[in-house]
């Protein structure tokens, strides 16, 4: 069985100590934490490590580094820098550049900071990114050439931007160290309604098997047993549990219960 993460995404309005927390009251095998910068202290780093090892939950992953043209290496350096003091496996990155080869560039610089800790700089590709599709981050992943480079994907962006399960069947399993999880409705936005895009990331998704998402054959499409990160935002979860030890045990019981399908 496939050990399953609490994404940060679930929790949104809470910070890292309260994701941890949430993630072990649910269950959860994994955490992922959200790193602000700008807002992050070496208390904050000593507060989750503390979180970390009452709980005894791996960090799976510390998210985001978001390439802008504008944005600040030294910003994504402290992401990955956070996640190497609380021994993270995987660093979450997406592009708004629409300038690949400077993305690759950038992505090889971090990949070259992240090794030493043995992290992974995992590319996420989606619509709402200047990454649209999976075409394009293998090309930039290519360029890259680092052995810490990885592709994450995630179900809603794959459908959305149309990638077959035969397509991520074809992907080099050393390329997929997790990969995240959720369902969504059969309804697609407008790519070009890029406020319609972003609720349904952000807010319309749902539980596993319970939308229109092609999810087994996803899963079986997938290397054997990699984690899955649980990236479960959604308006209505966040409206019916506010208490996020309860919402942590709303999705890790319905995950659980969908998974127990695929056997």
């Amino acid at each position: 069985m496939n050990p399953i993460s609490f994404a940060s995404g679930i929790v949104p309005e809470f910070g890292p100590v309260d994701t941890i927390e949430a993630a072990a009251a649910g269950g959860f095998d994994m955490v992922g934490l959200w790193v602000e910068p700008a807002d992050w202290t070496d208390q904050t780093t000593r507060d989750a490590r503390a979180a970390l090892a009452r709980t005894g939950l791996p960090l799976l992953d510390v998210e985001v580094v978001w390439i802008k043209p504008d944005s600040s290496d030294d910003d994504h350096r402290k992401v990955i820098d956070v996640g190497a003091e609380l021994g993270a496996k995987n660093v979450l990155c997406v592009s708004s550049d629409p300038d690949h080869a400077r993305t690759a560039a950038r992505l090889a610089m971090l990949c070259e900071h992240a090794a030493p800790a043995g992290i992974r700089v995992a590319l996420e590709f989606g619509i709402f990114t200047e990454v649209k599709s999976l075409a394009t981050a293998l090309s930039i992943l290519d360029d890259v050439a680092h052995s810490s480079r990885a592709l994450l994907l995630d179900p809603i962006h794959l459908d959305r931007s149309g990638t077959t399960v035969e397509q991520i069947a074809a992907i080099d399993p050393a390329l997929l160290p997790y990969a995240q999880f959720c369902d969504a409705l059969a309804q697609r936005p407008d790519p070009a309604d890029f406020a319609a895009v972003i609720e349904d990331a952000i807010d319309l998704r749902q539980q596993c098997g319970e939308g229109a998402l092609p999810l087994a054959a996803l899963y079986h499409a997938l290397p054997a047993g990699i984690p899955l990160s649980i990236e479960l935002r959604s308006k209505a979860l966040r409206d019916a549990f506010p208490h996020p030890a309860l919402r942590a045990s709303e999705v890790a019981r319905a995950t659980r219960a969908w998974m127990d399908t695929l056997a």
